[in-house]
Protein backbone atom coordinates (compact mmCIF):
# COMPACT_ATOMS: atom_id res chain seq x y z
CA UNK A 1 0.00 0.00 0.00
CA UNK A 2 1.25 3.16 -0.89
CA UNK A 3 1.20 5.56 2.03
CA UNK A 4 2.03 8.98 3.70
CA UNK A 5 3.98 7.63 6.67
CA UNK A 6 4.63 9.43 10.55
CA UNK A 7 7.01 8.20 13.36
CA UNK A 8 6.00 9.26 16.88
CA UNK A 9 7.21 9.26 20.31
CA UNK A 10 4.66 10.52 23.21
CA UNK A 11 6.04 9.78 26.96
CA UNK A 12 4.05 8.01 29.28
CA UNK A 13 2.83 9.62 32.69
CA UNK A 14 4.40 7.02 34.47
CA UNK A 15 6.14 3.66 33.52
CA UNK A 16 3.93 0.98 31.75
CA UNK A 17 4.15 -2.49 30.15
CA UNK A 18 8.19 -1.60 31.25
CA UNK A 19 8.24 1.35 28.56
CA UNK A 20 8.04 4.93 29.68
CA UNK A 21 7.91 6.42 26.01
CA UNK A 22 5.17 4.95 23.05
CA UNK A 23 6.72 4.96 19.94
CA UNK A 24 4.72 3.88 16.84
CA UNK A 25 3.49 5.21 13.01
CA UNK A 26 1.07 7.03 11.55
CA UNK A 27 -0.24 5.74 7.87
CA UNK A 28 -2.17 8.11 5.83
CA UNK A 29 -4.54 6.22 2.87
CA UNK A 30 -7.85 6.99 1.25
CA UNK A 31 -9.91 7.08 4.40
CA UNK A 32 -7.70 8.83 6.12
CA UNK A 33 -5.21 7.61 8.97
CA UNK A 34 -4.58 4.54 11.02
CA UNK A 35 -1.88 3.72 13.83
CA UNK A 36 0.87 1.15 13.08
CA UNK A 37 2.29 0.47 17.12
CA UNK A 38 3.32 -2.87 17.89
CA UNK A 39 5.59 -2.90 20.96
CA UNK A 40 9.72 -3.48 19.44
CA UNK A 41 9.67 -7.28 20.80
CA UNK A 42 7.23 -8.10 18.50
CA UNK A 43 9.07 -10.08 15.42
CA UNK A 44 7.17 -9.52 12.15
CA UNK A 45 4.88 -11.94 11.94
CA UNK A 46 3.20 -10.70 14.81
CA UNK A 47 3.14 -7.46 14.20
CA UNK A 48 1.59 -8.17 10.66
CA UNK A 49 -1.94 -8.10 12.67
CA UNK A 50 -1.25 -4.17 13.70
CA UNK A 51 -0.27 -3.11 10.42
CA UNK A 52 -3.60 -5.04 8.99
CA UNK A 53 -5.76 -3.33 11.09
CA UNK A 54 -4.29 -0.07 9.95
CA UNK A 55 -4.46 -0.67 6.65
CA UNK A 56 -8.35 -2.06 6.79
CA UNK A 57 -9.08 1.56 8.94
CA UNK A 58 -7.46 3.64 5.95
CA UNK A 59 -8.81 1.66 3.54
CA UNK A 60 -11.83 -0.13 3.54
CA UNK A 61 -13.42 1.05 6.98
CA UNK A 62 -15.58 -0.57 9.30
CA UNK A 63 -18.36 -2.07 10.08
CA UNK A 64 -21.84 -0.56 11.10
CA UNK A 65 -21.98 0.28 14.70
CA UNK A 66 -24.87 -1.07 16.90
CA UNK A 67 -24.65 1.61 19.37
CA UNK A 68 -22.98 4.64 19.62
CA UNK A 69 -21.04 4.67 23.37
CA UNK A 70 -18.55 2.39 25.33
CA UNK A 71 -18.77 1.93 28.69
CA UNK A 72 -14.79 2.10 29.77
CA UNK A 73 -12.83 1.17 32.90
CA UNK A 74 -10.03 3.20 34.09
CA UNK A 75 -6.75 1.69 33.73
CA UNK A 76 -4.55 1.89 37.35
CA UNK A 77 -1.10 0.97 36.68
CA UNK A 78 1.27 -0.33 39.26
CA UNK A 79 1.90 2.92 41.55
CA UNK A 80 1.43 3.34 45.03
CA UNK A 81 -1.77 3.09 46.63
CA UNK A 82 -2.60 6.64 47.31
CA UNK A 83 -1.85 7.40 43.76
CA UNK A 84 -4.53 4.16 42.54
CA UNK A 85 -7.19 5.99 44.37
CA UNK A 86 -6.69 9.32 42.66
CA UNK A 87 -6.40 7.37 39.29
CA UNK A 88 -9.84 6.61 39.76
CA UNK A 89 -11.45 9.46 41.41
CA UNK A 90 -10.35 11.56 38.65
CA UNK A 91 -11.79 9.36 35.93
CA UNK A 92 -15.09 9.57 36.46
CA UNK A 93 -15.61 5.47 35.68
CA UNK A 94 -17.67 2.91 37.60
CA UNK A 95 -15.08 0.25 36.12
CA UNK A 96 -11.27 0.16 37.42
CA UNK A 97 -8.71 -2.48 35.91
CA UNK A 98 -5.97 -2.43 38.29
CA UNK A 99 -1.97 -4.35 37.51
CA UNK A 100 -0.74 -6.72 39.28
CA UNK A 101 2.17 -9.02 39.72
CA UNK A 102 4.39 -6.01 38.46
CA UNK A 103 7.50 -8.03 40.57
CA UNK A 104 8.03 -11.41 41.93
CA UNK A 105 7.34 -9.65 45.82
CA UNK A 106 4.46 -7.01 44.57
CA UNK A 107 1.67 -8.67 46.87
CA UNK A 108 1.66 -6.22 49.50
CA UNK A 109 1.82 -3.72 46.97
CA UNK A 110 -1.08 -5.51 44.83
CA UNK A 111 -3.36 -5.63 47.91
CA UNK A 112 -2.49 -2.06 48.95
CA UNK A 113 -3.76 -0.96 45.52
CA UNK A 114 -7.15 -2.58 44.91
CA UNK A 115 -8.11 -1.78 48.58
CA UNK A 116 -7.00 1.85 47.67
CA UNK A 117 -9.13 1.49 44.30
CA UNK A 118 -12.11 -0.38 46.28
CA UNK A 119 -12.21 2.49 48.41
CA UNK A 120 -12.13 5.55 45.72
CA UNK A 121 -14.56 2.94 43.04
CA UNK A 122 -17.14 2.67 46.18
CA UNK A 123 -19.35 -0.41 46.60
CA UNK A 124 -21.14 -0.21 43.59
CA UNK A 125 -18.09 0.12 41.69
CA UNK A 126 -16.43 -2.91 39.32
CA UNK A 127 -12.79 -3.91 40.18
CA UNK A 128 -10.95 -6.30 37.84
CA UNK A 129 -6.83 -7.39 37.64
CA UNK A 130 -4.69 -8.26 35.25
CA UNK A 131 -1.60 -10.14 35.89
CA UNK A 132 -0.61 -10.44 32.41
CA UNK A 133 -0.05 -14.15 32.67
CA UNK A 134 3.19 -14.08 35.08
CA UNK A 135 1.54 -16.56 37.89
CA UNK A 136 1.92 -20.18 38.25
CA UNK A 137 -0.95 -22.15 39.10
CA UNK A 138 -0.09 -22.23 42.82
CA UNK A 139 0.96 -18.61 43.21
CA UNK A 140 -2.48 -17.78 40.83
CA UNK A 141 -4.79 -19.86 43.20
CA UNK A 142 -3.13 -18.11 46.26
CA UNK A 143 -3.35 -14.26 45.55
CA UNK A 144 -6.39 -14.23 44.12
CA UNK A 145 -8.03 -14.82 47.23
CA UNK A 146 -6.04 -12.73 49.12
CA UNK A 147 -6.60 -9.66 46.05
CA UNK A 148 -10.59 -10.79 45.80
CA UNK A 149 -10.58 -10.06 49.66
CA UNK A 150 -9.07 -6.59 49.88
CA UNK A 151 -10.79 -5.47 46.78
CA UNK A 152 -13.98 -6.39 48.58
CA UNK A 153 -14.78 -8.91 45.29
CA UNK A 154 -12.97 -8.88 42.15
CA UNK A 155 -15.07 -8.95 39.20
CA UNK A 156 -12.56 -10.70 36.86
CA UNK A 157 -8.80 -11.58 37.10
CA UNK A 158 -7.17 -10.87 33.22
CA UNK A 159 -4.47 -14.26 32.39
CA UNK A 160 -3.57 -15.08 35.53
CA UNK A 161 -1.09 -17.51 33.80
CA UNK A 162 0.15 -17.90 30.92
CA UNK A 163 -1.39 -21.14 29.07
CA UNK A 164 -4.75 -22.28 28.46
CA UNK A 165 -4.36 -25.58 30.59
CA UNK A 166 -2.98 -23.14 33.30
CA UNK A 167 -6.17 -21.05 33.40
CA UNK A 168 -8.40 -23.91 33.08
CA UNK A 169 -7.18 -24.79 36.12
CA UNK A 170 -6.78 -21.98 38.31
CA UNK A 171 -10.85 -21.61 36.60
CA UNK A 172 -11.46 -24.76 38.59
CA UNK A 173 -10.04 -24.12 41.53
CA UNK A 174 -11.01 -20.23 42.12
CA UNK A 175 -14.55 -18.30 42.83
CA UNK A 176 -13.02 -15.42 40.77
CA UNK A 177 -14.04 -15.58 36.94
CA UNK A 178 -11.06 -15.74 34.73
CA UNK A 179 -10.68 -13.57 31.71
CA UNK A 180 -8.15 -14.81 28.96
CA UNK A 181 -6.40 -11.96 26.79
CA UNK A 182 -2.79 -13.13 25.54
CA UNK A 183 -4.19 -16.58 25.27
CA UNK A 184 -5.83 -15.55 22.36
CA UNK A 185 -4.32 -12.64 20.55
CA UNK A 186 -1.33 -14.50 20.72
CA UNK A 187 -2.14 -17.48 19.72
CA UNK A 188 -1.28 -19.30 16.59
CA UNK A 189 -4.66 -19.40 15.08
CA UNK A 190 -7.03 -17.19 17.49
CA UNK A 191 -9.70 -18.55 15.79
CA UNK A 192 -9.02 -21.83 17.21
CA UNK A 193 -8.25 -21.35 20.92
CA UNK A 194 -10.08 -23.42 22.73
CA UNK A 195 -10.78 -21.26 25.49
CA UNK A 196 -14.57 -21.46 26.83
CA UNK A 197 -13.34 -24.28 29.14
CA UNK A 198 -10.79 -22.34 30.29
CA UNK A 199 -12.10 -18.70 30.90
CA UNK A 200 -15.04 -16.99 31.31
CA UNK A 201 -14.24 -13.68 29.38
CA UNK A 202 -12.56 -13.08 26.48
CA UNK A 203 -10.18 -10.09 26.46
CA UNK A 204 -9.86 -8.75 22.73
CA UNK A 205 -7.60 -6.17 21.11
CA UNK A 206 -8.75 -5.90 17.21
CA UNK A 207 -5.02 -4.29 16.43
CA UNK A 208 -2.99 -7.42 17.21
CA UNK A 209 -5.80 -9.69 16.12
CA UNK A 210 -5.39 -7.81 12.68
CA UNK A 211 -9.03 -5.45 12.51
CA UNK A 212 -11.93 -5.12 13.62
CA UNK A 213 -13.78 -7.40 10.99
CA UNK A 214 -11.24 -10.35 12.00
CA UNK A 215 -11.84 -9.56 15.79
CA UNK A 216 -15.52 -9.56 15.11
CA UNK A 217 -14.88 -13.35 14.20
CA UNK A 218 -12.80 -14.39 16.69
CA UNK A 219 -15.11 -13.01 19.31
CA UNK A 220 -17.56 -15.60 17.84
CA UNK A 221 -15.29 -18.17 17.65
CA UNK A 222 -14.16 -17.67 21.67
CA UNK A 223 -18.30 -18.03 22.82
CA UNK A 224 -17.59 -16.16 25.50
CA UNK A 225 -18.82 -12.17 26.70
CA UNK A 226 -16.31 -10.12 25.26
CA UNK A 227 -14.53 -7.34 26.81
CA UNK A 228 -12.64 -4.85 24.77
CA UNK A 229 -9.05 -3.60 25.09
CA UNK A 230 -6.58 -1.12 24.02
CA UNK A 231 -3.00 -2.36 22.89
CA UNK A 232 -1.72 1.35 24.45
CA UNK A 233 -2.23 3.66 21.05
CA UNK A 234 -3.06 6.89 20.40
CA UNK A 235 -6.46 8.30 19.69
CA UNK A 236 -5.73 7.50 15.81
CA UNK A 237 -5.54 3.48 16.79
CA UNK A 238 -7.76 3.58 19.82
CA UNK A 239 -10.69 4.75 17.01
CA UNK A 240 -10.60 1.21 15.94
CA UNK A 241 -10.99 -0.39 19.46
CA UNK A 242 -13.97 1.85 19.56
CA UNK A 243 -15.41 0.74 16.35
CA UNK A 244 -14.98 -2.80 17.68
CA UNK A 245 -16.70 -2.42 20.78
CA UNK A 246 -19.22 -0.63 18.79
CA UNK A 247 -20.13 -3.61 16.47
CA UNK A 248 -19.75 -6.50 18.89
CA UNK A 249 -23.81 -8.32 19.11
CA UNK A 250 -23.54 -8.02 22.39
CA UNK A 251 -21.14 -6.02 25.11
CA UNK A 252 -22.29 -6.74 28.59
CA UNK A 253 -18.49 -5.29 29.96
CA UNK A 254 -17.10 -2.18 30.30
CA UNK A 255 -14.00 -1.70 27.69
CA UNK A 256 -10.27 -1.27 28.46
CA UNK A 257 -10.29 1.78 25.99
CA UNK A 258 -9.49 4.66 28.73
CA UNK A 259 -5.63 4.23 28.23
CA UNK A 260 -4.86 7.76 26.83
CA UNK A 261 -4.52 9.11 30.72
CA UNK A 262 -1.92 7.05 30.69
CA UNK A 263 0.37 9.42 27.88
CA UNK A 264 1.22 12.47 28.59
CA UNK A 265 -0.16 14.08 24.96
CA UNK A 266 -1.45 12.47 22.13
CA UNK A 267 -1.79 13.19 18.11
CA UNK A 268 -5.31 14.42 18.13
CA UNK A 269 -6.96 17.79 19.36
CA UNK A 270 -9.89 15.93 20.98
CA UNK A 271 -8.37 12.97 23.19
CA UNK A 272 -10.53 9.54 23.05
CA UNK A 273 -10.60 10.40 27.13
CA UNK A 274 -14.04 9.08 28.93
CA UNK A 275 -16.40 11.19 30.30
CA UNK A 276 -18.39 9.83 32.95
CA UNK A 277 -16.82 6.54 32.53
CA UNK A 278 -18.25 6.87 28.62
CA UNK A 279 -16.41 7.63 24.84
CA UNK A 280 -18.62 7.89 21.80
CA UNK A 281 -18.29 5.16 18.67
CA UNK A 282 -16.16 6.80 16.25
CA UNK A 283 -17.64 6.77 12.48
CA UNK A 284 -14.42 7.68 11.00
CA UNK A 285 -10.73 8.00 11.52
CA UNK A 286 -9.73 10.88 14.11
CA UNK A 287 -7.78 13.43 12.30
CA UNK A 288 -4.43 14.26 13.63
CA UNK A 289 -3.37 17.95 14.70
CA UNK A 290 -1.33 19.53 12.89
CA UNK A 291 0.48 21.05 15.97
CA UNK A 292 0.65 17.70 17.75
CA UNK A 293 2.52 16.14 14.66
CA UNK A 294 5.13 18.71 15.00
CA UNK A 295 5.37 18.43 18.60
CA UNK A 296 5.73 14.69 18.92
CA UNK A 297 7.74 14.07 15.55
CA UNK A 298 10.26 11.30 16.74
CA UNK A 299 13.29 12.97 17.80
CA UNK A 300 15.75 10.44 16.51
CA UNK A 301 16.87 9.74 12.90
CA UNK A 302 17.86 6.15 13.70
CA UNK A 303 14.52 5.03 15.38
CA UNK A 304 12.75 6.55 12.68
CA UNK A 305 14.86 4.52 10.31
CA UNK A 306 14.26 1.54 12.39
CA UNK A 307 10.43 2.21 12.26
CA UNK A 308 10.40 2.74 8.50
CA UNK A 309 12.38 -0.30 7.81
CA UNK A 310 10.16 -2.55 9.93
CA UNK A 311 6.93 -1.09 7.91
CA UNK A 312 8.86 -2.15 4.81
CA UNK A 313 9.14 -5.78 6.84
CA UNK A 314 5.37 -6.32 7.72
CA UNK A 315 4.07 -4.26 4.22
CA UNK A 316 5.73 -7.47 2.50
CA UNK A 317 4.51 -10.20 4.81
CA UNK A 318 1.09 -8.63 4.14
CA UNK A 319 1.41 -8.64 0.60
CA UNK A 320 2.62 -12.54 0.35
CA UNK A 321 -0.48 -13.31 2.34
Amino acid sequence: MSAELFVYAIPLRTRFRGITVREGMLIRGELGWGEFCPFPEYDDREAAGWLATAVEQVTVGWPTPVRDRIPVNCTVPAVDAERAGRIVRESGCATAKVKVADHPDSLAEDLARVAAVREAIGDSGAVRVDANAVWDVETAVRQIAEIDQAAGGVEYVEQPCRTVAELAEVRRRVSVPIAADESIRRAEDPMRVAVAGAADIAVLKCTPLGGVRRALAVAGAAGLPTVVSSALETSVGLAAQLALAGALPDLEFACGLGTLALFDGDLVAQSALPVDGWLPVPTSPPEPDPALLDKYRHPDPDRVDWWLRRYERVSALLEDH
